[in-house]
């Protein structure tokens, strides 16, 4: 069940946040070998008190460090997995419209449990803020759906079960730490499930010899694996996207396929549900959300910077309220500003206009 002292976060973010320009030019010159590592650290430092206290400004309650070590939400995260190697790939990820750069991610040893590095990074946000530090990590999902059976060597890993075990017992070492230095707010981010809601992404699974029917009770069984690392007292939210990089997408369709598994065989307590546009289809299946769980949704976009009107957020909201019970309910950006270091393509004036917007409303909405 939803902890209680979280339920006031009406007014809610996913979590990265566009790169301050100091901050890019500090991660070119490190690239560049103009720069040491510690004097990133110095620069990445400045930068996450900066954003800190600017979301403190804000008025939100929950408090992260916008990414601003990652240079791509999920590939600094799995380099920290052992038996997970980011290689240079033959190209990116594709998206409507370009693609990433060229990187992948390939299981070429044993997956074992260990401490990760991105833990400190969480500490460093607690440690300045007196507000909800949350914490953000890519699904385990993510480690399989890209590259599949092809990217898991087949040496190491003879057996898909083999690895979804090991790889869930990992997750749950690294969620475990998170509750033993004290994070109370966890957030997966899965873009899987709603992946599996697109046809073309469909297709594509079966032309590999996946079964993309077959996968969200795969998945679901590995979150869950992973989530025995956390706290009775952890908030354990999940975030639902269709792709977000440079205001591209991936994915449609609405979450009627993983309605059901996704939120009655998931043992998550808050999902933030991506909402802005058509692609994500009608509000109906937040019939199926029990009482006991609570929905973000995301009815702004992180893609562009014109500013939704309150009128229209709460017009929005009254749809939702026909399906779901608006006391189970938030408000947030569909996504995150920005997914990888690159950003999505409007302002920080409009990024920062728009969550401003979001505590204005869910405090009009909700008190």
């Amino acid at each position: 069940m939803l902890i209680s002292k979280l339920t006031p976060f009406r007014a809610e973010h996913v979590g990265s946040l566009l790169r301050p320009a100091r901050l890019k030019t500090a991660r070119t010159q490190r690239a560049a070998g103009e720069m040491t590592a510690e004097q990133l650290a110095v620069e990445e430092d400045l930068a996450i008190r900066e954003v800190i206290a600017r979301q403190e400004q804000t008025g939100l309650r929950d408090i992260t460090d916008g990414e601003f070590r990652r240079s791509f939400w999920h590939l600094d995260f799995f380099s920290g997995i052992a038996g997970v190697e980011v290689y240079e790939a033959a190209q990116g990820i594709q998206f409507k419209g370009g693609q990433t750069k060229a990187k992948g991610l390939k299981v070429t040893g044993k997956i074992t449990p260990g401490s990760h590095p991105m833990l400190d990074h969480w500490k460093f946000v607690a440690a300045h803020t007196n507000r909800t530090p949350k914490a953000m990590i890519p699904s385990p999902s993510v480690l399989h759906f890209r590259g599949g059976r092809k990217a898991i060597d087949a040496a190491v890993y003879p057996q898909m079960d083999e690895f979804y075990h090991d790889l869930g017992q990992a997750y749950r070492r690294v969620i475990s730490d998170y509750a033993h230095a004290g994070c109370e707010y966890l957030q997966l981010d899965e873009v899987n499930f709603t992946y599996l809601c697109d046809e073309e992404q469909c297709a594509m699974l079966r032309a590999r010899g996946d079964d993309p029917r077959a996968l969200p009770g795969i998945y679901a069984d590995l979150i869950n694996a992973a989530l025995e690392g956390a706290s009775p007292e952890m908030c354990r939210a999940m975030h639902l996207c269709r792709g977000n990089f440079r205001s591209m997408f991936i994915g449609s369709g609405g979450y009627e396929p993983v309605a059901e598994i996704l939120f009655n065989r998931l043992n998550i307590d808050a999902y933030f549900m991506e909402w802005d546009s058509e692609r994500a289809g009608g509000f109906e299946p937040l019939s199926l959300v029990p009482k006991d769980k609570r929905v973000v949704l995301g009815i702004l976009t992180s893609k562009t910077g014109a500013l939704e009107s309150k009128d229209e957020i709460k017009r929005r909201l009254d749809e939702a309220s026909r399906y779901i019970d608006l006391d189970q309910v938030s408000l947030s950006p569909q996504c995150g500003f920005a997914s990888t270091e690159e950003g999505n393509i409007l302002s920080e004036d409009q990024q920062w206009a728009k969550l401003e917007r979001i505590v204005q409303v869910a405090a009009e909405v909700w008190g």
